[in-house]
């Protein structure tokens, strides 16, 4: 999971930072918890952020084989994706709104990194990458317009946004199989979360787990399409967004 927030996120209340830390020094750390009023206690193993290209999942290494040009790594916490694409003498930059992940990661050897909220960013790429649940950053749906204009700003002409997610749809299954959606959700993908580590909790966040169909729709009502590349074994997939040729 990544984080969501702005530039200069307090040092105290960084729990995943403080735990990516600790596991970066000691090759070992507390429980990384995740909080949730709609979910149970949830764990990010803390390995998983500092997996070799071998250890990851069909989709993050598809997305880094897809990967081409000057590249953003969003959300990059331990620096496992840019490493892999820096070892293959691919330029990549690094960002992160955790600044003790940003310490991190330039300590274990990424070249390019800063503290930066993606929503504020400048420049020009031709592949932004946001893995393991990465586009979930956008919070709502409604965020979503503000996603596809910033996207205007910063995708190279001809680039590719590489991103996953989930249908979590499954969650809402009753006893006989059905979907059961509470009335009162506007769409079932929008929740919010805190991390814990140790006694440092963080603060609340919104995080959009979105289905492909409801992407295509949100991406073609803001002129951009999408391709589902490959899925994953537990209702993940990857997806590839691009800008829509102008016809006249």
């Amino acid at each position: 999971m990544g984080k969501n927030g702005i530039k200069g996120m307090d040092i105290k209340k960084d729990p995943m930072g403080m735990a990516i830390t600790d596991y970066h020094k000691t090759g070992n750390a507390d429980r990384l918890r995740v909080l949730s009023p709609m979910f149970e206690e949830d764990e990010i193993p803390l390995q998983t952020l500092f997996r070799k290209y071998e250890e990851m999942p069909i989709i993050e290494r598809k997305a880094l084989d897809l990967a081409k040009g000057k590249i953003l790594d969003v959300g990059a916490g331990a620096g496992c994706h840019s490493l892999v694409l820096q070892e293959r003498g691919i330029y990549v930059t690094a960002i992160d709104i955790s600044p003790l992940s940003v310490e991190t990661m330039k300590k274990r050897g990424v070249k390019k990194v800063s503290e930066q909220d993606f929503f504020t960013l400048d420049g020009r790429y031709d592949t932004i990458l946001m893995l393991m649940n990465g586009i979930g950053i956008v919070g709502t749906l409604e965020r979503l317009q503000e996603f596809f204009c910033h996207l205007d700003k910063i995708l190279a002409p001809g680039g590719q946004v590489l991103c996953d997610s989930s249908d979590i749809s499954y969650v809402f299954e009753d006893d006989n199989g059905m979907i059961d959606i509470p009335p009162e959700m506007e769409y079932y993908g929008e929740h919010s979360f805190r991390m814990k580590y140790k006694n440092v909790i963080g603060e609340s966040f919104e995080w959009l787990y979105i289905d492909a169909d409801t992407l295509k729709e949100k991406a073609a009502n803001n002129g951009y399409a999408v391709e589902v590349v490959a899925e994953g074994e537990h209702y993940d997939y990857l997806a590839r967004i691009t800008k829509k040729l102008e016809t006249k």
